[in-house]
């Protein structure tokens, strides 16, 4: 039995206005071992029946069974294309295997709607929501209907009354005047003949919102002054002849029930304000005034295809309760970016408003302090008599608990329904042990990206910030990689990346970066706003983090020029190959730092250099993957030099690091940056260094990441997972003592006795130190890629025993199909069962194994304190005595 499960579309099973040809890459199924492809066939048509192709392969003999791209396919704007494949392997054949995708406007000349806004100049400070429709005829019978719609803020599209799509927080945020997201829709079963209406709700968001920080001179209004909605529907006949409806001067404007809605603060929404039937054919209510046409570069424009927020999971509250203070408190047992769903009836005039806050104080009162400037409150007033159901729609809160401020009646747990909010990814990495705390490590760390992946990967999702800072994005990538399918949020959000770099080739340290050129009296702003290591390598390690991750050469494509550009930046502004400018970070708040500081006590020029040297060493094997020779040569040259004046200038006669911190050998071993002869003592100094801190870590963001990594590589696995399993102050289980839900941004930010760390930056979701999800994957789980072959075409399955685990599961759904490792610890032998997707291969590799007692069909090697075997597709169950 051989069968294609599914067919992928630049990795995502669905896409809906992509204005590309997407890469195509299906899963094969097969009840037997050792199967590889042989050959596939792909074809696209027009329609269904595959009668009017526009791509037919043939037969093509060949493996790949990812990364297919067609050459020469000709598409058209906004049109359903049907896509089937098959395949043979072992001399068996598949059925067609089907799916389907849709193109947005593919050349942005095609254009003929423009921005529309129901707001006036006057209104830039102004933070309410605005209506805009139009009515337009539907002739006759229709084929096929499809609408492109943007925004200069955020919207909702509704025709005939109805909502389109389940999208949330659209059009997104990116670097606008270089980059705007459009997003695409079927509505051929929204329509009706006859007369028909279009409208859409708009509010600031990101586009006009207050967003930043304190000290920033321009906290609102960074990229324009006024909402705008663009749209354009192409109609398509049964009898063949098509009609095009666009956002124009005809359009109306008025103001909408969303009198205030802001990312930071919340939303209100006035019932009284609400017009009946504003985006139904035929409405007279209302009072409506003619639209403004705003002009903006269109050639910025970009249809996305998948990646965009949703409401995801729903959390039913765990409890009511009354605080010391007698606030009325709900808890939902789980910090999260969410939205509340308030079911509640009442009289005209009742108000309901609830505050979302993180955490409790020392003596269960409300604590609002670390939300600094943000209210995250959502508040509705009755219009009129009745029951209610209402959610906000242009804001995102982070929060477990909200304070119930006023509310009609006695509010009850069957009232109010959290519905988690984030980009809407995948989950394809599962991760489960013996051991109950590691678990909530797990579920913490996933929540946490779940949390901060809102359309851009940010720091945390409550106080008054929220950025897209690029350090937290750089360590966590692998991690994220895992646990969701990251590709598109991530390609979406690198190409901003791109965007705004500086002309020298400079990353910026918030990626849309809202700080640049933004002056203001912030401790920030003052030293620089961009080019930080290990905050800007982003530039290059996420590309090559996702390469691995999906096999994909593709990103290092589109992403080499920028990757390029920042390797010259570090260059240019190196001085005999030490890297160091301006503001940097250096390794953020460790527990080494002086008292007061942020700063660790890792000097910035032995992080900058390393990562300069880590950086272009990742940055030449890009090149040679895509064979740029010219560049490897080049690149190699400055790898080796960077690496050279490391050694000779962070090493001294005696083999010591000049820097006696955790951070600056973890980096050095990890980077692979030690003289081979001082390795050893390298590590030892590791280890002493770990035992002078009772053998707790006490880094920040640079060494955290890989302390494990440092200690594992390196013959110290035991060290590793003892570091790992320290539940006491700081460590990362101390967090899961101490009831967290979601990862810190500060190893003590709630402590022992209630207290909190410093109220002005004391997230309790940032993910951060989640970074830690990528060892547990990699060495504990024992999954890793193969560079040589990326993706998990094969894969190193070599999980590291210990820590008194009795059992660890892991599971990824890679481009090909599942990989899985799933290890126990028997009485008298450990038990290893392992799964390979079809058309890959592994390499097996047994751990201080002795001897194997069932081999389950492999032939197993002796290796440097290991058995390996080479094994084809299928599932193996190995026994062997450690």
């Amino acid at each position: 039995m051989l069968k294609i499960n599914e067919i992928r579309m630049d990795y995502e099973k669905e896409q809906i206005g992509i204005t590309h040809i997407p890469e195509f890459s299906w899963t094969l199924e097969s009840d037997k071992r050792n199967v590889r492809q042989d050959t596939w066939e792909l074809e696209i048509a027009e329609d269904k029946a595959f009668e009017k192709k526009v791509c037919k392969s043939g037969r093509v003999n060949s493996d790949a069974s990812a990364q297919i791209i067609p050459e020469n396919v000709k598409l058209e704007s906004q049109k359903k294309y049907f896509v089937r494949v098959k395949v043979t392997a072992n001399g068996e054949e598949t059925e067609w295997a089907e799916t389907a995708f849709v193109t947005g406007i593919l050349d942005n000349s095609q254009w003929k709607a423009v921005f529309v806004s129901a707001e006036e100049e006057a209104d830039k400070d102004n933070s309410k929501g605005t209506y805009v429709r139009n009515e337009f005829t539907v002739k006759k019978p229709v084929k096929e209907a499809y609408v492109s719609v943007t925004a200069l803020g955020l919207y909702h599209f509704y025709l005939n009354g109805r909502k389109v799509g389940n999208d949330e927080l659209t059009p997104g945020w990116t670097s606008y005047r270089k980059h705007l997201c459009f997003q695409t829709y079927e509505v051929t079963d929204y329509l009706k003949e006859g007369k028909n209406a279009a409208g859409a709700v708009l509010a600031a968001g990101w586009y006009k919102g207050k967003m930043g920080f304190e000290g920033l001179e321009k906290s609102r209004n960074h990229y324009g002054e006024n909402t705008a909605l663009l749209a354009q529907m192409v109609i398509r006949y049964v009898d063949g002849t098509e009609d095009l409806f666009v956002t124009d001067e005809n359009w109306s404007g008025a103001d909408a029930p969303v009198v205030f809605a802001e990312i930071y603060d919340g939303e209100i929404y006035d019932g009284a304000k609400e017009i009946k039937g504003w985006a139904e054919a035929g409405c007279t209510a209302g009072q409506w005034k003619p639209v403004r046409k705003l002009d903006y570069d269109f050639s910025v424009l970009t249809g996305q295809g998948s990646g965009k927020v949703s409401l995801m999971e729903e959390v039913k509250p765990k409890n009511i309760f009354e605080t010391p203070q007698g606030d009325l408190v709900i808890d939902f047992g789980q910090n999260m970016s969410a939205l509340i769903q308030v079911t509640a009836a009442g009289k005209k005039g009742d108000v309901i408003r609830l505050d979302c806050f993180e955490v409790l104080d020392s003596k269960g009162n409300v604590y609002l302090d670390n939300l600094r400037g943000a209210k995250e409150s959502l508040q509705y007033i009755f219009g009129e008599d009745g029951t209610i159901t209402y959610r906000p729609s242009f804001t995102f809160m982070g929060f477990r608990y909200a304070k119930i401020v006023s509310f009609p009646g006695e509010p009850s747990l069957d009232n109010f329904t959290a519905n988690a909010i984030h980009t809407k990814m995948e989950r394809t990495g599962f991760l489960e042990t013996s051991n109950p705390d590691l678990n909530q490590l797990a579920h913490n760390i996933l929540w946490g990206l779940k949390s901060n992946f809102v359309d851009v990967p940010t720091d945390c999702p409550q106080r008054d910030e929220r950025l897209g800072w690029t350090g937290d994005a750089e360590i966590f990538c692998r991690t994220a990689c895992f646990l969701e399918n990251t590709y598109s949020f991530y390609r979406k959000w690198l190409r901003d990346v791109e965007a705004d770099q500086t002309e020298e080739g400079g990353v910026a340290h918030v990626v849309p970066d809202i700080i640049s050129g933004n002056e203001g009296d912030n401790w920030l702003l003052e030293q620089g706003s961009h080019s930080a290591a290990a905050w800007a390598d982003v530039a290059v390690i996420n590309p090559w983090t996702m390469y691995l991750t999906f096999g994909d050469k593709e990103i290092l494509k589109i992403q080499y020029n920028s990757m390029k550009n920042w390797i010259n930046f570090m260059r240019e502004y190196s001085v005999d190959y030490i890297w160091n400018y301006k503001l940097q970070f250096g390794d953020w708040v460790a527990l080494d730092a002086e008292e007061g500081s942020y700063f660790g006590a890792t000097p910035n020029e032995l992080t900058c250099t390393a990562y300069f040297a880590y950086s272009t060493g990742l940055f030449v094997k890009a090149a040679e993957v895509l064979g740029c020779t010219e560049d490897v040569k080049e690149y190699t040259d400055l790898y080796n030099k960077v690496v050279d004046k490391f050694q000779r200038t962070f090493f001294d006669e005696n083999g010591e690091m000049t820097a006696q911190t955790q951070t600056a050998h973890i980096v050095a071993l990890y980077f692979e940056l030690v003289p081979e002869k001082y390795k050893e003592k390298t590590v030892q100094g590791l280890l002493r260094l770990l035992k002078k801190e009772n053998d707790h870590l006490v880094t920040g963001f640079v060494g955290t990441p890989y302390f494990c990594h440092a200690l594992s590589q390196n013959g110290h696995v035991k060290e590793a997972y003892d570091l790992l399993l320290k539940d006491d102050f700081p460590s990362w289980l101390y967090q899961v003592k101490m009831g967290a839900t979601t990862v810190w941004e500060h190893w003590d930010g709630l402590k022992p006795d209630g207290t909190m760390w410093s109220a002005d930056m004391n997230s309790f979701n940032h993910y951060a130190y989640g970074s830690i999800g990528e060892w547990l994957v990699r060495v504990m789980a024992g999954l890793e890629v193969d560079e040589k072959e990326p993706g998990y075409k094969h894969s190193v399955i070599y999980p590291r025993m210990g820590g008194n685990l009795d059992y660890v599961k892991a599971e990824y759904r890679s481009v090909y199909g599942p990989v899985r490792s799933f290890w126990e610890e028997k009485t008298e032998e450990t038990v290893l069962h392992v799964s390979i997707p079809v058309n890959t291969t592994a390499t097996i590799c047994l751990d201080a194994a002795k001897e194997v007692k069932a081999a389950d069909g492999l032939n197993f090697t002796a290796a440097d304190g290991f058995m390996k075997a080479e094994a084809g597709s299928g599932d193996y169950e190995i026994h062997f005595v450690r």
